[in-house]
């Protein structure tokens, strides 16, 4: 039965927004690897698309966009995650409930199909964000199925990189070696920013790290550096985590928008400094009001979205194009 409180929430009820990212480095190498990259991407924003279409809340569709993007194992983050320097898989990922303002998630967990599984269970928890042990110890504590992540590209480019004595400091954005070029293809993580019917934001993030780190070596994607949300922004980065710390990224851009700044200029802005300092990354974001934003420094950024009505994306900016924006 339809109750005075469901239609004041449906006359209240904004246009749903969602954009996504599986990554940023160096531009695609042909148009098959860009249409492969949608091929990805595309199926994914539909789907979560249509569950904030249904009402569910930002959280719900940006866990499931994370899940759907860590299950891809063209992407940096759960099945196909890189490897550090040891030859072990540690993911990072977090959530962060804009209208709460309550971040939560996991550092360095293995053995997990879904890290941002973790993050979510969090956000009602006392303790927010767990390293590797308390994460291991959470995941037995629900009952989490062990995982085994690694896939046989994961591996490949690793023992290759044993071989070669780690020259690259870091492993390839998407697991495909035909898609990008390896010489300077290497930001992975995945990422989901979403405005559902209620006005409510929600961000979140998930990598594999860089690949070849150093034993423990710490993302920003568990950081607000890296993910961040308040009732009148969210942002989800990729690139270089350490670049993104130093600039603290996503919460400097939220931040702004949050003191008075429209999400156009807090972009430009912060990718005007950004650009100074010679930073690699990229970052995708949403506003309260519906406006649609995305940033990078490095060649490429693997985003798409859903405006409401049509479904874009940012594979083919061109190289020195650093923001783009759709307005409400």
């Amino acid at each position: 039965m339809e109750t005075q409180e469901n239609r004041r929430r449906d006359d209240l009820a904004v246009q749903p927004k969602l954009i996504i990212h599986g990554g940023a480095g160096s531009s695609l190498k042909s148009k098959g690897g860009v249409e492969a990259v949608r091929k990805s991407l595309y199926p994914i924003v539909e789907e979560v698309y249509a569950l904030l279409q249904s009402g569910a809340s930002a959280n719900q569709a940006v866990v499931l966009g994370c899940q759907m993007l860590e299950d891809d194992p063209c992407f940096n983050a759960g099945t196909g995650s890189v490897l550090q320097s040891d030859g072990q898989i540690r993911m990072s990922a977090s959530l962060m409930d804009g209208k709460n303002q309550s971040f939560s998630g996991v550092i360095n967990v293995s053995r997990v199909r879904n890290p941002i599984d973790l993050a979510q269970f969090l956000q009602t928890s006392p303790d927010r964000v767990l390293s590797d042990y308390g994460s291991a110890e959470l995941a037995r504590e629900l009952q989490i199925p062990s995982y085994n992540g690694l896939t046989e590209v994961r591996l490949q480019e690793w023992i290759q990189e044993r071989q070669d004595n780690f020259k690259r400091t870091m492993a390839g954005v998407v697991a495909e070696q035909d898609l990008i070029s390896t010489s300077s293809a290497r930001r992975g993580t995945i990422g989901v920013v979403a405005l559902d019917k209620y006005g409510r934001l929600s961000a979140g993030t998930s990598t594999g790290g860089k690949g070849f780190e150093r034993i423990g070596r710490v993302s920003d994607s568990a950081m607000p550096a890296g993910n961040y949300a308040t009732q009148y922004a969210a942002v989800s980065c990729t690139g270089i985590g350490e670049d993104i710390i130093d600039e603290c990224l996503a919460a400097r851009i939220v931040v702004r928008v949050t003191d008075g700044m429209s999400l156009n200029e807090a972009m430009q802005r912060t990718f005007k400094e950004a650009s100074e300092r010679n930073r690699d990354f990229g970052a995708i974001a949403l506003d309260a009001n519906g406006a649609i934003a995305w940033g990078k420094t490095s060649q490429a950024l693997l985003a798409a979205y859903h405006t409401g009505e049509k479904i874009g994306d940012t594979v083919e900016i061109p190289v020195g194009t650093e923001i783009g924006w759709l307005d409400s």
